[in-house]
């Protein structure tokens, strides 16, 4: 079984077509011999610095021409009847072509994306043309809109990542993938440990750079969130990093793209920019020497709730972000020269 860092509890468990293994949320409030709890410190502390290295800068937009949602929202509804449910696509190789959720039900109440309908089955379509599905029990749903599709680990097959949720312990990243004809668990985060508490997923990417892709994400973003990276690797999940203070989505809201990955420093490894915990700061964080380092933090008048979108590339990278005023910023290095910028196209819609 894949080790996991010191502070984490290693499951294996029985899915109906083989073992899958998780990496669970690391333990908290829990005893433990002075030695582990020595390594845990050493581990997230190295990995993680709280201190900002750079000041950003955020600038009032009047007008770019930019949709209400900021980021133009392209991906097509999904077909089997969830209410704003969206389809996911992979443009490059692999055998998964599209995904979505289906098997509308309100049998989890929490509501954290303003109704309370949430999905049962998972279905996928392959690179063949073929439906595969995978039905949960009726103790779980998917609590999410659409799933996200990543070779993760550089193997040529296609993950699928998404927020599956226990009517009883809450969220959990868990994902799926193909076995034969048949749609499998891979791996899970295991559940929260609560009900009615929730995650979202901020970005998959080498930021490590690395072959494989991570996942990170955000656990309980309406109370103090925490941001997690995890690597998928050897079939499991595993826990790379951590950092406190941060929120990527508006309880009651649909929209979960209040995170955006761009290369703000070209050093060829994605960064991350998003909210901080009462979303009144834009926060962008990377790794730099294998340690999880914020990189660059810009305050704001009001809270961000809207996607957020990238514009320009490295050291001339500004995000834009509206805030739930109405108000749009472009928030960029306090150095970015903007009177040397033309006026930037329509931004790229999300995948």
């Amino acid at each position: 079984m894949t080790a996991c860092p010191a502070g984490a509890q290693a499951v294996e468990r029985l899915t109906e077509r083989g073992r899958c293994r998780a990496a669970r949320f690391p333990a908290t409030n829990r005893p433990m011999p002075f030695l582990a709890f020595l390594a845990s410190v050493l581990l997230f502390v190295g990995a993680g610095s709280l201190s900002a290295q750079e000041r950003w800068t955020a600038a009032k937009l009047e007008d770019e021409g930019l949709p209400p949602e900021i980021v133009a929202e392209t991906r097509q509804p999904a077909p089997e009847g969830l209410p704003d449910g969206l389809v996911a696509t992979h443009d490059g190789d692999g055998d998964i072509a599209a995904a979505w959720y289906g098997g509308p039900t309100t049998r989890y109440r929490h509501g954290a994306l303003g109704d309370t309908i949430e999905a049962s089955v998972l279905i996928a379509r392959t690179a063949g043309g073929s439906l595969v599905s995978f039905t949960l029990p009726l103790t779980e749903v998917f609590e999410d809109r659409y799933p996200r599709l990543a070779d993760l680990d550089g193997d040529g097959t296609v993950e699928i990542v998404t927020i599956r949720s226990s009517l009883l312990q809450g969220a959990s990243v868990t994902v799926y993938g193909l076995d034969g004809d048949s749609l499998v668990e891979r791996a899970t985060t295991g559940f929260i440990g609560f009900a009615n508490r929730w995650l979202n997923i901020a970005g998959i990417a080498r930021f490590r750079g690395a072959r494989s892709r991570e996942i990170a994400f955000v656990r309980t973003p309406h109370m103090g969130g925490t941001l997690f990276f995890c690597e998928y690797a050897d079939g499991a999940l595993r826990f790379v990093a951590e950092m406190s203070g941060f929120s990527n989505h508006a309880l009651g809201s649909t929209e979960l793209r209040l995170s955006a990955v761009a290369d703000i420093d070209g050093d060829g490894r994605p960064d991350l920019a998003l909210p901080s915990a009462d979303r009144k700061a834009l926060r962008v964080v990377g790794f730099t020497d294998e340690r999880l380092t914020e990189l660059a933090t810009a305050a704001l008048p009001h809270a961000i709730d809207k996607a957020i979108a990238v514009d320009g590339s490295a050291r001339r990278t500004r995000f834009i972000v509206a805030l739930e005023t109405g108000e749009v910023y472009a928030v960029h290095p306090g150095r970015w020269p903007l009177w040397n910028v033309p006026r930037p196209p329509p931004l790229p819609a999300s995948r």
